[in-house]
């Protein structure tokens, strides 16, 4: 018997994020954007980095056109930071840990699940494709398939609707503080797993959980099918 004090609702289809939730790129991004600015004589600080995390490119060139000036050359920067990325991180194995145990209990009992994610397509088949973890998502929503991007609903309202579940049957799984907002706005429930954002008042009040890890996570779920 389900034990329904674990969710508010049964779950039905559960919506992953992917950068610092399924895939540890943030540390990387954070350290990249960093590294760069610096090298460039300006200090981009860790409080303007954690306030891009989980928002569209568009928000970080405003963010980034803000904190150094209209004339700064924010293509080049970006270009620089990602050629910095991609040099540490694209050998790697950046699957969280817990993620596949997660993705197994999920698959094991029929419940379906995609990803809503700010990267572009090219960015989940990068780091999900290659170890087949990408396919085992009924569906993938990325930069481009909705019009207003985190923490707008929108990527969790074209997740729910591409799976075919109602968002509120749905949970969401986040690790930004944008994403927990975008989440709980399209009306899922949601569980933030922190990566390098520390759960606010607000994050509290906006989350059903707050998740060590992605094998919390699977446990909260198995505790709710009873």
């Amino acid at each position: 018997m389900p034990f329904p004090q674990v969710f508010p609702r049964p779950i039905h289809a559960v919506v992953f994020d992917m950068d610092g939730l399924l895939i540890d790129t943030e540390v990387g991004w954070r350290d990249a954007m960093i590294h760069v600015a610096a090298a460039q004589g300006r200090e981009l600080t860790l409080a303007t980095f954690q306030s891009i995390v989980g928002t569209p490119a568009a928000h970080t060139r405003q963010v980034l056109l803000a904190t150094f000036g209209e004339d700064f050359d924010v293509e080049t920067y970006l270009a620089a930071a990602a050629a910095r990325f991609h040099a540490v991180v694209d050998t790697e194995n950046l699957l969280k840990t817990g993620a596949l145990e997660l993705l197994d209990f999920l698959e094991a009992h029929g419940i379906p699940k995609a990803i809503a994610t700010s990267s572009q397509h090219a960015s989940v088949q990068t780091h999900l494709g290659p170890g087949g973890v990408a396919a085992r998502f009924q569906a993938i929503i990325a930069s481009g398939d909705y019009a207003k991007g985190k923490p707008a609903p929108d990527p969790f309202l074209t997740a729910a609707k591409a799976l075919g579940v109602a968002p509120e049957l749905c949970l969401a799984l986040e690790d930004s503080h944008n994403g927990v907002r975008a989440a709980h706005a399209a009306g899922m429930m949601t569980v933030m797993v922190p990566d390098i954002l520390e759960p606010t008042e607000e994050m509290h009040d906006k989350c059903v959980h707050i998740a060590e890890s992605l094998h919390h996570v699977r446990e909260l779920v198995e505790q709710s099918r009873g």
